[in-house]
């Protein structure tokens, strides 16, 4: 599909709605598949007295498939929305908080659930029959989402904007849920070798917020990097002088700052200045510089299309009101002039560090070219710099190559890319059950 001639649609509000459907299609078509690896997904049900949580107060819960291969490892933080009032909490609505009852203790063997038994992601599929990548033989760890808050709140929030009568309280715990993991992760695999933290969508954003966290608790004694896919920490400064036409995010920063308590005593803003000395707390996009700066060895690695329709929908709907009142035939056209603009602010910023690496394609028609990472990697390169896929810039900055900073420029050759049979294949459902 040609973003242009798309433009004449309403914006497709997939998010993790589609993203869940597509992965338990998946599953459906390749589910035996998944099971001939060599290990199982084991359920770890962290304790009340850590503090940890979903949304709804039941427990947090995340997955580990171990290898006795090698002492490596691979988080991965799973996508899906975000919340700061009481339908989007309760999973009501387009960009609405996903697993919003909860973690059940199958999550990662259940057709109906985001994971697909790892096939969601090459990171988290130990044989995977689409895509290889070399953390494939590494213990991997999958961080499901139920917070509402991309990984990074802590904060019990009441909301009854809806329903005064049964107001939903949302246990915006993330941050909590990430230390409390990483602390059973160190207690249980002890030290890790090389270690990679990674995650899409609001997982993207949950792997660069926990970062440190993570990296500090396990203590790698290798290599140590960041592949956040689509969930871009935009530069947001607060100040009299900086408005919302300049930086887009800005009104987002603003609602979700006091809604996940991101600046309150143990928030995050707090725990990573102790930690950052180049974070700005008035700017949570200085969070890229603050941790290239700190970890000068490690390398970190953030992906995103140029056209991407659900971060940005997720991102700007709710907050530029001359968007969401604008005639459908537009509306897609505004809101990727704001991610632009978000873009040109940002690439410059993460460029200016040497141990930080982007890749930015143009389209891939899927998931509203929405993560470039899940499934397969097809459709993901940036052909006019030499680079066919995702898996050759992922390959480099594991090995430590030259850093890489792809841009797109070709805004045509990708509207008629070939895409692999499974994404076409899930195309093609897409069409006909949506």
């Amino acid at each position: 599909m040609n973003p242009a001639s798309a433009a004449s649609t309403p914006v497709r509000r997939l998010s993790s709605r589609w993203l869940a459907r597509a992965s338990a299609l998946l599953a459906l078509v390749v589910l035996p598949a998944a099971h001939a690896g060599y290990f199982n997904w084991d359920m770890v049900e962290l304790p009340p007295e850590s503090g940890a949580s979903c949304g709804n107060g039941t427990p947090y819960r995340f997955f580990v498939n171990r290898t006795p291969l090698n002492h490596n490892v691979s988080l991965t933080f799973e996508g899906g929305g975000a919340c700061w009032d009481q339908d989007a909490c309760e999973g009501k609505g387009p960009y609405s908080a996903s697993n919003p009852d909860g973690i059940p203790p199958d999550y990662m063997h259940s057709l109906q659930t985001m994971a697909a038994g790892g096939l969601v992601t090459p990171f988290t599929s130990r044989l995977d029959p689409f895509q290889k990548v070399r953390t494939q033989d590494w213990t991997m760890v999958y961080l499901p989402y139920c917070t509402g808050d991309v990984h990074a709140g802590s904060k019990v929030s009441v909301y009854d904007d809806v329903d005064p009568s049964a107001p939903r309280v949302q246990h915006h715990a993330g941050l909590v849920n990430i230390r409390a993991a990483a602390s059973w992760l160190r207690s249980n695999l002890g030290r890790a070798d090389d270690l990679l933290v990674g995650g899409f969508s609001a997982g993207g954003v949950g792997s660069t917020v926990n970062y440190a966290t993570v990296r500090d608790t396990l203590a790698p004694r290798g290599k140590s990097t960041l592949l956040a896919d689509s969930g871009p920490l935009f530069n947001a400064p607060r100040a009299s002088t900086t408005s919302s036409t300049q930086y887009p995010s800005l009104p987002l920063h603003q609602k979700i700052r006091p809604a996940w308590g991101l600046d309150e005593p143990g928030g995050m803003i707090p725990r990573l200045a102790a930690r950052l000395p180049a974070l700005d707390a008035n700017n949570l996009g200085s969070l890229n510089t603050g941790l290239a700066r700190a970890y000068p060895q490690d390398r970190f690695g953030y992906l995103a299309f140029e056209t991407d329709n659900v971060f940005s929908g997720f991102s700007y709907l709710d907050f530029h009101p001359e968007v969401r009142a604008s005639d459908p035939a537009v509306q897609k056209q505004l809101v990727n002039q704001l991610w632009r603009t978000d873009l040109a602010n940002w690439l410059p910023t993460l460029a200016a560090e040497a141990n930080v690496d982007y890749h930015v394609p143009f389209f891939r028609d899927f998931n509203d070219a929405h993560c470039l990472g899940i499934v397969d990697f097809s459709g993901t390169g940036v052909e006019e710099l030499g680079v066919a896929s995702l898996l050759p810039f992922f390959d480099n900055l594991m090995d430590r190559g030259p850093v890489q900073r792809n841009y797109e420029t070709d805004q045509v050759s990708d509207l008629s890319q070939p895409l692999s049979p499974i994404i076409q294949l899930l195309n093609w459902l897409e069409n006909l059950f949506v």
